[in-house]
């Protein structure tokens, strides 16, 4: 039962969002073996000034070891 957030700044299109989160709902069953039925996924917007402290600080830098993908950024510095 893959559960899939994905954090953005606005601005994409709601095409674009379902989009991704059909690529995803593909991705995740050829990685996994799920079943499309049990996938889902949320998107959510975040915006640039709330970023740092609301998704950076918490759930990149403060979760740097469960992150199987590392940003290549900091906008804590």
């Amino acid at each position: 039962m893959p559960h899939v957030t994905v954090k953005l700044y606005p601005g994409k299109s709601e095409q674009q969002k379902t989009q991704l989160a059909e690529q995803i709902v593909k991705d995740v069953m050829a990685a996994l073996g799920s079943a499309e039925g049990s996938i889902s996924v949320a998107i959510e917007e975040v915006s640039p000034a709330d970023w740092p402290e609301a998704v950076y600080r918490p759930e990149i830098a403060g979760q740097w070891d469960r992150l199987y993908k590392k940003p290549g950024y900091n906008p804590l510095k």
